[in-house]
């Protein structure tokens, strides 16, 4: 690894120990499996994540690669982009859930990774950049695939100046199961 470790694999010790949050639709083999309380925290189906290493993704000079645009005075949105910094975040439901306080970039890639929302009661929540829309008439940022509602439930990282590889893992997958659990229709067929 860039910082001398080695990393063997499989190694069983760092095996998920949380145990599958699902439960079988039927008793008959071979029927599929359904998340067992919340489906957006269950870590199943398209909520699935990997148990990565709980410290950030680090650049060749051993500094965390994502951080807060705050952090990185170099970094600017181009004034021919939108600058989402302000703009009201609805969800699914046509609702306002938050505003957007900053951009998370990463530094390496000159890539915006996330935005950071204020999703109200003094919490604040990082939003996939790839899994929202920027829109300009109204400026506002939408997300498809989560109710306003469910915003605050967001998975949340330890530090407000870095983001860890697992905290992006569980931030990925609870915006990847509202896709198919954000409202009972989802996964219901289409027939």
């Amino acid at each position: 690894m860039p910082d001398g470790s080695k990393v063997l694999v499989p190694d069983p010790s760092r095996a998920d120990s949380a145990g599958l949050r699902a439960k079988a639709v039927s008793r008959v083999a071979g029927h599929p499996i359904e998340p067992d309380g919340d489906p957006l925290t269950a870590g199943v189906g398209p909520g699935a994540y990997a148990m990565r290493d709980d410290k950030p993704d680090l650049d060749w000079d051993g500094k965390p690669k994502i951080v807060p645009m705050r952090n990185g005075p170099d970094y600017y949105v181009d004034e021919n982009d939108p600058d989402p910094r302000g703009m009201s975040v609805v969800g699914a439901d046509n609702e306002v859930g938050g505003t957007v306080k900053d951009l998370w970039v990463d530094l390496p890639e000159h890539l915006m990774r996330f935005l950071e929302v204020d999703v109200g009661e003094g919490r604040t929540a990082l939003f996939p950049a790839t899994l929202i829309t920027i829109e300009g008439d109204p400026k506002v940022v939408r997300v498809r695939s989560l109710l306003s509602t469910q915003f605050a439930n967001i998975p949340q990282v330890a530090s407000s100046t870095q983001i860890t590889r697992l905290e992006e893992e569980k931030i990925y997958g609870y915006f990847g199961a509202g896709t198919l659990y954000a409202t009972w229709r989802r996964a219901e067929p289409l027939l």
